[in-house]
């Protein structure tokens, strides 16, 4: 069976960055700097996803070279949710998501849209496997 995609996403650029954004632009527009941080920056955050299904979550870095983490959702001790002040006025945060099997966080991501949906989707499928 497969597994079914429940949420899926990039980190966002400027709700999770608002102030480095706007400088990317303005250095892009006075000496076109900005426009070199701005697409390495653009390109970070395409290469990563997050993707949560039904069974597990997934954390993918990189474009040219890959970094691929998995935690099942069976194995999860604990989620942790950080968003600064900003990060809550956007809605953005960063999760990190530890297994049974691991003492550190196992996968970290920054920068996420909606990061207390990630968690309600965990949390409500960890605990369905756990019944």
């Amino acid at each position: 069976m497969a597994d079914q995609t429940l949420y899926e996403a990039h980190p966002a650029m400027f709700r999770n960055h608002p102030f480095g954004f706007i400088l990317c632009l303005l250095l892009i527009a006075a000496v076109g700097l900005g426009l070199i941080l701005f697409l390495i920056w653009w390109f970070r955050c395409m290469g990563t996803t997050l993707t949560v299904t039904d069974q597990k979550t997934t954390l993918r870095k990189g474009i040219l070279a890959k970094n691929l983490n998995e935690v099942y959702h069976s194995d999860v001790r604990s989620i942790q949710v950080n968003q600064s002040f900003f990060q809550r006025l956007f809605n953005v945060g960063s999760i990190g998501i530890s297994s049974a099997g691991q003492a550190s966080i196992e996968i970290v991501a920054d920068g996420i849209p909606d990061p207390g949906q990630v968690r309600e989707i965990i949390d409500a499928h960890r605990t369905h496997r756990a019944e």
